[in-house]
């Protein structure tokens, strides 16, 4: 019998990048998220509705489906997700089910520019100067400097570029400055960059230039570049992440310096996964099998398009009646 994965926030890029992964591969994939229009329901071999992460019942659906479709591993796709099956890990393995996702004290870092600031200077590790939102900031942080969401951001949504006093005056009105972050503006080349990390030990990296559109990358370049590339890799053996971590990062004088961690898989996962670094496959044969990742970068460039899929409107009626369907791995 085939192993089974779970697959969750499919209807976001990250869960669709999860997905593309291991659609060549021998594995069952089991897609599930929240709404009924989610695009990689529509791909796989078993879909599933579920409650939003919000909703006290997210758990205990997880689990269910976990325990109905005996699934191996489940890989959550989406950042309000990461930290409720965390804390749930121990339910996971008492169903055999391993969810590849970190520790809670390492989702908690990641997902708090803040907290992400203070645990890279605290290890002597390059990153932008970072402080809370304050009239104060202009003081240590020169213009331009970057307003962030402290916790919860993503896809560059709610985030700014002041130039001068008085923008960050009109700011400083209107934003939630519990929730905010100054930070030094780094110009130049963005790379994110992918680790794989298992009880401590970095098993590799994968570095690409990205460019953005709508806080997505648009088009991804693989950098092979010793430098940066051991640079993370030491990063995410202190950090000590489960699986893959999302490394976001520029230069500043002519050394790594990172502004934001994802401690878990990307938006650009598949495009690592075309260049030769499965981070989602790799995890499961080391998991599994003990098998150390083998893998061989290619050197590549990579241009995203939209693409269209048609779903035949009773599929959608059925996941919307019901809540679940069966269907056939459409790639995505």
């Amino acid at each position: 019998m085939k192993a089974s994965i779970l697959i969750t926030g499919t209807g976001g890029g990250v869960g669709q990048s999860i997905l593309k992964s291991l659609q060549d591969t021998d594995y069952r994939l089991i897609a599930a998220d929240a709404e009924a229009l989610a695009t990689g329901l529509y791909t796989a071999d078993q879909s599933y509705r579920i409650p939003f992460a919000s909703d006290p019942a997210y758990l205990q659906a997880l689990l269910k489906i976990c325990a109905q479709e005996k699934c191996s591993f489940i890989f959550p796709g989406l950042d309000p997700e990461l930290l409720l099956i965390a804390e749930g890990m121990q339910q996971f393995l008492n169903i055999k089910t391993v969810p590849v996702v970190s520790s809670p004290e390492v989702i908690r870092i990641a997902d708090d520019k803040l907290r992400t600031y203070e645990f890279l200077t605290s290890h002597a590790i390059s990153a932008p100067i970072t402080l809370p939102l304050s009239a104060e900031a202009a003081k240590q942080i020169p213009f331009p400097m970057v307003l962030k969401p402290r916790k919860g951001g993503s896809r560059s949504s709610g985030v700014f570029v002041v130039h001068n006093e008085s923008e960050l005056s009109f700011r400083l009105s209107t934003l939630p400055l519990n929730n905010y972050i100054a930070q030094e503006y780094l110009d130049g080349d963005e790379y994110t960059c992918g680790t794989i990390t298992f009880n401590g030990r970095c098993y590799g990296s994968i570095v690409m230039k990205r460019i953005l559109r709508d806080g997505d990358t648009y088009k991804a370049f693989v950098v092979k570049d010793s430098r940066i590339s051991r640079h993370v890799e030491n990063v995410a053996e202190i950090l000590k992440p489960f699986g893959p971590c999302n490394f976001q990062l520029r230069m500043k004088d002519h050394q790594p310096c990172i502004f934001e961690i994802n401690a878990r898989c990307s938006g650009t996962t598949y495009c690592r996964t075309l260049a030769g670094f499965n981070e989602p496959g790799m995890m499961i044969d080391l998991i599994a099998q003990g098998k150390i990742p083998d893998y061989t970068i290619r050197d590549i460039t990579i241009l995203r398009y939209w693409k269209e899929l048609v779903i035949d409107s009773s599929r959608l009626d059925e996941l919307q009646e019901h809540g679940h369907s069966k269907g056939s791995r459409v790639p995505l």
